[in-house]
């Protein structure tokens, strides 16, 4: 799993198509968001999950929190794969991982100022039933949890990384001229980017910056790894 890229956000088939053609392994689709902002139907994004895979993962990114719920969403849209942000339980997911036994399971790991130790406890408590951990950046303007644009203290993901028994993606800010600096100082197994990589006009991701933001990722990747073998 080690040097995985995601791209989130996904909002139509052609822009999947894009974010495959330059590189990416996993796609993002934000689903049953709190504010009921989301990008696509999950009609949509079940056909394109369906489309993309199993060459590419399709990925769920969402607040859900019930195991029951997750599980029947999963299987609802095709999916292998979920990305959870909101408040989930220990209990939920140990549940999860009973009922769903060969979902893969991202987990949120918000980074606010001065919560390492909450982040810390939640990492202890969930290690045993997540896949691999995901930290992202909270905005205290808004409350959101992902897709703010805002980076984080890398430091924390560092730490984050070195302290957790399972793998870590790094999101929150990413674009491709930080990606490489941001996977050489937190030493993450995977990165993501979704607003970093997205017109300010159109609000589609623009072919040149995913383009980039695989290229810088790769290498920054094979320069850890190659560091990892000298």
């Amino acid at each position: 799993m080690q040097g995985l890229i995601q791209v989130a956000g996904v909002i139509d088939q052609a822009e999947a198509d894009l974010i495959r053609e330059e590189g990416a392994d996993w796609l993002g689709f934000a689903l049953r968001l709190p504010a009921k902002n989301e990008d696509l139907s999950e009609e949509d994004a079940a056909a394109i999950v369906k489309e993309i895979q199993p060459e590419h993962r399709g990925v769920i990114i969402t607040y859900l929190t019930d195991a029951e719920e997750i599980k029947e969403f999963c299987e609802q849209l095709g999916v292998t794969a979920i990305q959870l942000h909101g408040d989930v339980t220990a209990e939920e997911l140990r549940k999860l991982r009973r009922i769903a036994p060969d979902l893969y399971v991202l987990k949120s790991l918000v980074v606010k100022q001065d919560n390492l130790d909450e982040l810390t406890a939640i990492v202890d408590e969930a290690a045993e039933w997540v896949d691999m951990f995901i930290t992202d950046t909270f905005n205290p303007a808004t409350g959101a949890k992902g897709a703010t644009g805002l980076l984080h203290d890398w430091s924390i993901s560092a730490e984050l990384v070195r302290i957790s028994p399972k793998p870590l993606m790094l999101a929150g800010g990413l674009n491709p001229d930080n990606v490489a600096a941001a996977i050489t100082e937190v030493r993450p197994a995977a990165v993501d980017a979704h607003t970093g990589l997205e017109d300010p006009v159109t609000r589609r991701k623009d072919r040149l910056k995913v383009r980039k933001f695989v290229q810088e990722a790769r290498r920054a990747f094979a320069q850890l790894e190659a560091g990892e073998k000298a």
